[in-house]
């Protein structure tokens, strides 16, 4: 299995929003396991917590917008495509602004000082969604598609067409993701003529330059627009050079903007939140039809992950028998709701009960049907939670494990007498001071029966 990566020490870099015109501070920081890529906003109270999650989109004019309770981040998606080239899964991203700096409009910079800082590997394996089949988006208003299908490993292909002289058909591919520095993490953000005079006309681009953005001349240019483009760009003179691009910049690529599409599909695509094992290929890609992708796929994986019932070995010896339970834990029948533990970790543990007939609950939960109460399919589960956080102190048995709270329960199935549940809890955040936040799920006859977030917390007895 591929270990989680992230970087090895922080490191900050300093630029402009493209579009809000704003200095900005940006730092990248390593984060723990299972974090993923979170941004925060430094400059804010309490310094909020956004998740790049395809869930928290709410725009995609001229660049991926995210928002989460009033907090906005703007235009991640060149950084994010930096992190995902260079193979990291977990990072911490300060600012203290909403929008990201643009620096030269591609992802090179960021490489860079990801590289710089360092990257080093975690002690944990890296969570992959491996396609077995393809799925598909199409906007049937601009005619856009992606779609991902089984590959040995991720790669990625982006297919456009600009309708226009000076930009016509151009594709690119990225046949590993070892490749990605080399080819395409220079490859830098571009506008038509057209398009610049709305954008400047509405405010936007306050932070953009002839550096950080390629411009493709696909009209005349007027005297009025020429002036203002020298007072956008702070430039005395602008030109077109014979390849329809303005001013100085000289392209790194014929292809540069289908390659810039591809960078923007990986960084849109990190949004989904797992790593893909699998072939992108986007024919017209955009901001828009890239984060919608995102969203189904993400629903798609969540669903397939939520569904996925693991299998264990019921017959082996078992890590923990009733007696190692009860040397641990306070509970006794009838309220002990365990047999066994037959795996844990120091982020997991995975617990088993036999339901019978001669349960106490059933003589009057539903004697003629009966049914185990839903509460108590929680309590079991927080027992068997229980048995992780206890086994990071010396002592267990001098300690009580008291409910903080239960959050996203859901109840699928019925579990009925003659039942063998498996309890699985995974720590969503490292234990601290004692305090264990889970995500536990019941198991039974195949099928997921119940899933909750749980936390709960140890205390010495008085």
């Amino acid at each position: 299995m591929v270990k989680q990566k992230t970087i090895k020490n922080e490191i900050s870099l300093t630029g402009v929003g493209l579009h809000t015109g704003k200095e900005v501070t940006m730092t990248f920081k390593p984060a723990p396991v299972n974090n993923g890529f979170t941004f925060v906003r430094v400059d804010l109270q309490g310094q909020p917590v956004i998740e790049a999650d395809a869930n928290y989109v709410v725009n995609t004019q001229r660049g991926t917008n995210l928002e989460k309770l009033g907090v906005k981040i703007q235009t991640p998606e060149h950084v994010l495509a930096a992190v995902v080239g260079c193979d990291l899964d977990n990072i911490i991203i300060e600012l203290n602004a909403s929008e990201l700096p643009i620096m030269d409009g591609s992802s090179k910079y960021f490489v860079e000082a990801i590289e710089k800082a360092g990257i080093e590997e975690q002690d944990a394996s890296r969570n992959v969604y491996v396609v077995k089949e393809v799925i598909s988006f199409t906007d049937e208003a601009t005619g856009s598609e992606i779609l991902v299908m089984p590959s040995d490993e991720y790669q990625v292909t982006t297919m456009v067409d600009f309708g226009t002289k000076v930009l016509g058909t151009q594709n690119a591919t990225l046949k590993s993701l070892s490749d990605f520095k080399q080819e395409i993490a220079s490859s830098r953000t571009f506008s038509f003529l057209h398009e610049l005079e709305s954008l400047l006309e509405n405010g936007l681009i306050k932070g953009g330059d002839l550096n950080n953005a390629i411009v493709y001349v696909d009209k005349e240019i007027s005297e009025s627009t020429m002036e203002n483009l020298k007072k956008a760009f702070g430039k005395d003179e602008i030109s077109v050079k014979p390849n329809g691009v303005l001013d100085n910049l000289t392209l790194h690529y014929p292809n540069e903007a289908a390659r810039h599409k591809l960078l923007d599909v990986i960084g849109d695509l990190s949004l989904i939140g797992v790593r893909i094992q699998g072939k992108i290929i986007a024919n017209k890609p955009g901001h828009f039809v890239n984060t919608q992708f995102a969203k189904k796929l993400a629903k798609i994986i969540k669903i397939e992950q939520r569904n996925h019932v693991p299998t264990y070995d019921l017959h082996q010896e078992p890590l923990m028998d009733i007696h190692k339970i009860m040397a641990m834990l306070p509970h006794r029948p009838p309220f002990l709701l365990i047999d066994r533990i037959i795996e844990m970790s120091d982020r997991h543990v995975v617990g088993l009960k036999n339901v019978t007939m001669n349960e106490n609950f059933f003589v009057g939960h539903f004697p003629e049907a009966p049914v185990m109460p839903g509460v108590l399919i929680v309590e079991a589960m927080a027992q068997t939670g229980g048995i992780l956080v206890l086994s990071t102190v010396p002592d267990p048995e001098n300690y009580l494990t008291y409910f903080m709270k239960i959050d996203n329960v859901k109840f699928k199935h019925k579990v009925l007498p003659g039942d063998t549940l498996i309890f699985k809890c995974e720590l969503i955040s490292p234990i601290r001071r004692g305090i264990c936040h889970m995500q536990a799920n019941a198991y039974a006859n195949g099928k997921l029966v119940t899933e909750a977030e749980l936390m709960a917390q140890i205390a010495r007895k008085q």
